[in-house]
């Protein structure tokens, strides 16, 4: 279980900055970064952090000051990157169908970059040759995830180029003299099977002999986290392990070494959060008892979009009866949160918490139905730190104007 909050340290948020509340605990994503950096020391490896999971400006700070890099997923997270005090150097930016001049703006800032088609890699090769060296992402081909929503190395994904199209790159890079220092795959999110991993190597080994420049392997992210009680996150000792013997197996052209990169986002930020909700209508239809809360798919749209599962606990009653309810929330659709949970007894204002809400929780909310969003505070040194103030009806009105 590692580090992690007390029950009363999360009630105590709750009543010193209101509900709904995401609450994240520094510590938590230190000893996750930490847990990568002794499982790959055995191997010359740089972790960047997915931003895409969770960008406030403080959790990117913090990231930065235990030692990590930064993964962006478009040029305005390269700008927070560059404002958190990251340097272009240890900034990646993997492009996913975006337009060319934000790969302008990339080269511009001077950080890392792979490109994930054909049409932006020959826009990347005529206008910069070999003067800038350059990642590529390749679609392996290889199903893995959670589901398929979270899958991104199958033969469908929109992710990557095919690996079936290698002379089509080739014949780019060989036209435009381009300098490929990066290949660059990732599979999907919530994987287990350090073996995913090895097989993605195992494309990968027969691209490298293609590109004699090239310096870096990238391997993306997508390590899985416990969500369910019982469950186990992958085994990253297993896996660096797993990785270093797949290396020394594969003898590659002139003895030569590569770096390896990974791109964690939900393994190191994940566990960090908590969502506390307050309990605000208990309604038996006699089949059901739902556990309504005054949050919603608004806030957490994790079990909606992906049918994820959120462990949930009740923290004012925690010596109550168990009985089975379906936690639901405020929005005007249907957003349960959990299903058929057994939740010792919920009554009208108590706390309900769901945890691993660090990552794609506030990153994806949204002011659906007119609501506001929630505060979001961090818990550092013992310490509990307003990182983002709960919406006021002004922040409904902010850039709208109004001509009638």
């Amino acid at each position: 279980m590692g580090q992690q909050l007390s029950n009363e340290q999360l009630v105590a948020s709750a009543k010193e900055f209101g509900t709904p509340l995401y609450i994240y605990h520094a510590e938590k994503i230190k000893e996750q970064y930490e847990k990568l950096a002794a499982a790959f020391s055995i191997l010359d490896t740089r972790f960047f952090y997915a931003s895409k999971a969770l960008t406030n400006i403080n959790i990117l700070r913090y990231i930065k000051s235990i030692g990590c890099n930064v993964d962006c997923s478009s040029i305005n997270e390269v700008k927070l990157a560059l404002h958190a005090g990251f340097i272009p150097g240890n900034i990646l930016y993997t492009s996913n169908g975006i337009a060319f001049d934000e790969i302008e703006e990339a080269v511009a800032a001077g950080v890392h970059i792979n490109i994930d088609s054909l049409s932006n890699l020959e826009k990347f090769g005529k206008k910069y040759g070999h003067t800038y060296p350059v990642g590529i992402r390749i679609r392996p081909n290889i199903m893995a995830g959670g589901n398929l929503k979270i899958s991104t190395g199958h033969e469908g994904s929109k992710f990557g180029i095919p690996v079936s199209q290698l002379d089509k790159i080739e014949e780019l890079v060989r036209e435009h003299t381009i300098f490929i220092k990066t290949l660059h795959i990732h599979t999907g999110s919530d994987i287990k099977d350090a073996d995913v991993f090895v097989k993605g190597m195992e494309v990968l080994f027969d691209i490298i002999p293609h590109f004699p420049e090239l310096e870096i392997i990238d391997l993306g992210g997508g390590f899985k986290v416990p969500y369910k009680p019982g469950e186990k996150e992958t085994d990253v000792h297993l896996l660096a392990k797993k990785i270093k013997e797949t290396f020394e197996a594969h003898p590659l052209a002139g003895n030569k070494k590569f770096q390896l990169w990974f791109e964690p986002g939900k393994f190191l930020v994940s566990e960090c959060g908590y969502l506390v909700t307050q309990v605000t209508v208990v309604k038996d239809t006699g089949t059901t008892i739902f556990a309504a809360v005054n949050s919603g798919l608004n806030h957490l749209i994790r079990p909606m979009m992906y049918e994820a599962y959120h462990h949930i606990e009740n923290i004012s009653n925690p010596g109550g009866t168990e009985k089975v309810y379906t936690v639901t929330g405020n929005i005007c659709e249907t957003d349960n949160f959990g299903i058929d949970r057994k939740l010792k007894e919920v009554r009208e204002g108590d706390l309900l918490v769901l945890y691993n809400a660090g990552a794609y929780g506030f990153e994806m909310s949204s002011n659906y139905n007119s609501r506001y969003k929630p505060a979001e505070v961090l818990v550092i040194n013992d310490k509990t730190k307003l990182i983002r103030k709960r919406d006021e009806f002004n922040d409904l009105l902010r850039n709208q104007l109004e001509v009638l």
